[in-house]
């Protein structure tokens, strides 16, 4: 016999539990703590299986029989009601869990524990500034390439090109690690490549001929200053490093009897190791160096406190003291003669590229080829600082 609220309202607990049946499967329940458990029993692929609506009278008698048909409806399609509630409940779920916001904080944590303390706290203010506000309250499955676009452009109208495609980056990254943990099916920063302007290539000023490089390298050589900076300029065209990489440069990163300056891959722009092999000249100058600098940290310690490298700007005013302007030579620049000059005399591009450090596409291949050419580089840097000697010493002949 169906159950009425009359009924119900006057069911207590016997000393154990029973069930009171209303028909097509549904059943209160009432439990050894006396709860009135709405149940319903049904049969799917052959199996027998219990789907709970909730609790007496919270759920009323009404709602437990809408309830139970609404499951028998999805029987009918072939559908298991208790799989659909768990699949309900995982998407609800899902939409507090996997917004924007929660998977780029989790991203962040978990894949760039690598990267630098400033690296790591550029990116989180990039998130915090731009991105959360617009989107991070947004489940990542749902956001579209219309919505990251609606973000990054305005910032690309301000002129802040850069900050533009660094943000694109991010938003890609974040999204790439949620495909891979299953929070999204589709990297949809990949539908907005070309989308922004593209990058304006930067031409590092550079001087150009060989009698200029060669009146270059003798005023470096008459130059009077504090003498790690003099050093520092001496060594600059012989190793051809990044600018950063050779201001901070270390004593316990110097091989002398290896004739080996090998930089961590922490202080790389790309995260990997670097060798640079050191020409007699480079010994040379490091040999003299070493009476003035080699007890402390640093090759080119800073005038005011020696725990420090000099700064980014400190060879680039030694540059403007001697009197090149900064269209005609800057510190970046003498990685561009190497390159030019290297190419023009002949020698195989995929050395100079590897001497030069550019980034290798394929990470796995990168993390191993810091040696790579290795004996060729070696022949390649002393024939360099040999020819670099020559522009110095024969300005009729540079």
């Amino acid at each position: 016999m169906p159950l009425t609220d009359t009924h119900i309202k006057t069911i207590k607990y016997t000393g154990k539990p029973k069930k009171y049946f209303d028909g097509g499967g549904l059943f209160l329940f009432v439990s050894a703590t006396g709860s009135k458990l709405w149940r319903m029993a049904y049969r799917f692929e052959q199996k027998e299986k219990l789907l709970s609506f909730g609790e007496y009278p919270a759920v009323s008698l009404k709602d437990a029989r809408e309830r139970r048909e609404e499951a028998k409806k999805m029987l009918a399609k072939g559908i298991d009601p208790s799989m659909h509630k768990k699949a309900v409940k995982a998407a609800q779920l899902s939409e507090m869990n996997d917004t924007f916001q929660n998977i780029a904080l989790e991203w962040h944590q978990t894949r760039t524990a690598e990267f630098s303390d400033k690296h790591r706290g550029t990116i989180m203010f990039r998130l915090e500034t731009y991105l959360f506000p617009a989107i991070g309250k947004a489940h990542i499955a749902k956001l579209e390439p219309q919505d990251i676009l609606a973000v990054i452009r305005p910032i690309e109208q301000k002129g802040l090109f850069e900050t533009a495609r660094r943000l694109l980056q991010i938003v890609s990254q974040v999204f790439r690690y949620a495909v891979v943990t299953g929070r999204a099916r589709h990297n949809i920063a990949a539908d907005l490549s070309g989308a922004l302007r593209p990058r304006k290539v930067t031409h590092w000023a550079a001087v150009k001929g060989t009698q200029k490089v060669g009146q270059l390298l003798r005023d470096i050589d008459s130059y009077e200053g504090y003498f790690p900076i003099v050093c520092a300029l001496r060594l600059a065209p012989l190793v051809f490093v990044r600018p950063t990489e050779l201001r901070a440069a270390q004593w316990r990163e110097f091989d002398l009897e290896g004739r080996e300056w090998r930089i961590p891959a922490e202080r790389m722009k790309m995260k990997q190791m670097h060798i640079v092999p050191l020409a007699t000249q480079a010994i040379a100058i490091l040999g003299e160096l070493h009476p003035f600098s080699g007890g402390g940290k640093y090759l080119f310690p800073s005038i005011r406190m020696e725990t420090r490298p000099i700064s980014d700007a400190t060879l680039l005013n030694a540059l403007r003291r001697m009197g090149y302007a900064k269209d005609e030579m800057c510190t970046h620049g003498f990685r561009s003669i190497a390159s030019t000059l290297l190419n023009e005399l002949g020698y195989n591009k995929d050395w100079i590229e590897r001497q030069l450090a550019h980034g290798e596409r394929d990470e796995v291949r990168a993390a191993y080829n810091y040696a790579e050419y290795l004996p060729e580089r070696k022949r390649m840097m002393q024939e360099w600082a040999d020819y670099l000697s020559a522009l110095r010493d024969n300005p009729a002949t540079s």
